[in-house]
């Protein structure tokens, strides 16, 4: 269904209870749990998550090896079953808007407007645009990105375990978490070797690499080697090609969150928008779940943060119409 579909749909006026902007693992959570509270829900979705290069996920009960595009398959034919309305298109921007209900009665609107210049309406707003990862531009790492080039220990690790695997340092930004994704990835395997790519050891992070029994190597990394579409290696400078079967990378985790800061939403120190235990941002009527706010959010996490961001919104939604349903009843308006 397109977003010119769904406009049609609201010849009558009437807003959305909530609109999400993104259709994850956070997203169509929370369109779960509304559209079973019987709101009017709209997801916009762009169809291009983070994690689609990966073939299975882990660490989600119950689906534990399940696809990723698998999920969210199950996920959008379950809130489907509940009226919630699925667009597929990108939200350009957030803004308010006035919108009156009574004399000397109002609701609080926002207006999203999506890139093919169409518009929905809105009580409030869940932001679930997720993170995008930067990675090290080496030949042959955005190619192997989710398949044997891997980021997350905790997805990936156990199945790589007992085999060479390697830590790429993703550059002088990074050294401190790539350190710690060496140091955990040694969890899996006894043959770790720690490729340093430019970035400056201490020597008491190299004496902690050497007690783990975790090998460096200086060189500058070259590009990887892949054979029959597997990863078999990476080259250094010299040529020297040094076996392994997968490689780890913490990549810089850069948040989607454009939309939210445009809105003027609190960002913290860390650089992420600030958002309190139910997902509200400090702009009232917005709410965000996922890696858009939380970048050590696996899947597991992104859903469970988008269940309680619309348990919250729904809450909100009851505490906002309480007021307007006695003010209508005194001026013997329908409610």
């Amino acid at each position: 269904m397109s977003a010119n579909d769904t406009n049609q749909t609201q010849v009558d006026n009437r807003p959305y209870d909530v609109t999400i902007v993104g259709g994850g693992a956070a997203g169509l959570s929370a369109a779960l749990v509304l559209g079973r509270a019987r709101r009017r829900v709209a997801v916009v979705d762009a169809g291009h998550p983070r994690n689609a290069p990966a073939a299975h996920m882990h660490g989600f009960l119950g689906s534990d090896g399940l696809p990723p595009a698998e999920l969210l398959a199950r996920g959008r034919a379950e809130v489907a079953g509940y009226g919630v309305e699925q667009l597929t298109g990108i939200v350009s921007a957030i803004a308010p808007c006035a919108g009156s209900y009574a004399p000397g009665v109002s609701r609080r609107r926002f207006e999203v407007a999506l890139a093919d210049g169409s518009t929905l309406e809105t009580r409030a707003v869940l932001v679930t645009t997720g993170l995008r990862d930067s990675i090290p531009d080496i030949p042959g790492v955005h190619e192997r990105w989710g398949r044997d080039l891997l980021h997350c220990p905790y997805c990936h690790g156990y199945e790589v375990r007992d085999r060479p695997v390697g830590v790429l340092a993703g550059g002088p930004a990074t050294t401190a978490e790539s350190l710690a994704h060496a140091h955990i990835i040694r969890q899996w395997s006894d043959d770790v070797v720690f490729f340093v790519n430019g970035a400056t050891l201490t020597a008491a992070q190299r004496e902690q690499l050497v007690a783990r029994a975790i090998g460096v190597v200086d060189e500058p990394v070259v590009s990887l080697a892949v054979d029959a579409d597997h990863l078999t290696g990476v080259v250094v400078e010299g040529g020297r090609v040094v076996p392994r079967d997968a490689v780890f990378v913490r990549p810089q985790l850069v948040a989607n969150d454009s939309l939210l800061v445009d809105l003027g939403c609190i960002v913290r120190d860390t650089g992420w928008v600030q958002v309190d235990a139910t997902g509200a941002t400090s702009v009232p009527g917005i709410w965000a779940a996922g890696n858009a706010t939380n970048p050590r959010a696996q899947v597991i996490t992104a859903a469970g943060e988008g269940s309680s961001a619309a348990i919250a919104i729904n809450n909100s939604l009851v505490e906002e119409d309480l007021p307007i349903a006695v003010t209508s009843f005194r001026l013997g308006l329908p409610v």
